[in-house]
C-alpha cells in the first residue's frame, strides 16, 4: 500500500482530555506546547518615522475535496502549523495540541486500518533510523500497513504524544491500539510476541 504523508491540518486550540486509554505500554504524559496567534512589529532606525504590522494564523481552514484514503487526506487539510517565520509575541500561552477534533481524527485512523504507523518518513524513505528498523521489520512479516509522516507538520507531531502518552517516534498502533515505539517493536519481534499479535489481528 502506499504510504501516506502529512500536509497540514488546521484544528481549534482547547484542553486535552484528562487521560488516554491507548496505551497500557507508555507511562509518561507529554504535554504539547504552541504559541498562539502572533504578531510582528517593526521599527525604523532611519530619522523619524517606526511602524507595526501583525499577522495572525487561522485554525480554521475548511477542507477542500481529497481523492483516495479521504480521512487522511482530511486529516491533513484540516491541520496547518503557524505561519513559518511568524514573530513570537511578547506573551505565551500553553495548550493542549491534543484538540478534541484530532482526537477523533486519530481515533478514526488507527481504527480504520488493521496496522498504522506514525513515523519520520515514508515507508519508502525513512528519514530516521528507528523508523526505518519498524518499517523492516512490518515489511519482512509480510504485512500490510499504513504510514502517516510526522515530520510534516510539527503540531500533529505533539498531539501524537499526548493521544499515545509516549514521547518518541516511530509509533506503531496494531488493531486500534498503541503497541510500542521502535525498542518494544524489536523486542516483540525478536520474542515471537510481534508475529503473534499481527496473525490475530490480520484473522480478525
Amino acid at each position: 500500500m502506499a504510504s501516506l504523508s502529512m500536509a497540514s491540518l488546521s484544528l481549534v486550540k482547547c484542553s486535552l482530555p484528562s487521560s488516554s486509554p491507548h496505551s497500557s505500554r507508555a507511562s509518561n504524559r507529554v504535554r504539547g506546547v504552541a504559541l498562539p496567534p502572533t504578531s510582528s512589529s517593526s521599527s525604523s532606525s532611519s530619522s523619524s518615522a517606526s511602524s507595526s504590522s501583525s499577522s495572525s494564523v487561522s485554525f480554521l481552514d475548511r477542507p477542500r475535496g481529497s481523492g483516495g484514503f479521504a480521512l487522511f487526506d482530511h486529516a491533513r487539510r484540516r491541520f496547518r502549523a503557524p505561519a513559518k517565520g511568524a514573530a513570537p509575541s511578547s506573551s505565551f500561552r500553553c495548550f493542549s495540541a491534543l484538540t478534541p477534533e484530532l482526537k477523533s481524527t486519530l481515533d478514526k485512523v488507527v481504527q480504520s486500518h488493521k496496522v498504522v504507523l506514525f513515523m519520520k518518513g515514508t515507508k519508502d524513505f525513512p528519514q530516521c533510523g528507528f523508523s526505518n528498523t519498524v518499517v523492516q521489520i512490518l515489511k519482512l512479516l509480510n504485512v500490510p500497513f499504513e504510514t502517516l509522516n510526522i515530520l510534516e507538520n510539527e503540531m500533529l507531531r505533539q498531539g501524537l504524544k499526548e493521544y499515545s502518552n509516549w514521547p518518541t517516534f516511530p509509533q506503531l498502533y496494531i488493531d486500534g491500539e498503541f503497541f510500542g515505539g521502535c525498542d518494544i517493536t524489536v523486542e516483540a519481534y525478536k520474542s515471537g510476541e510481534l508475529q503473534e499479535i499481527l496473525e490475530k489481528t490480520m484473522c480478525s
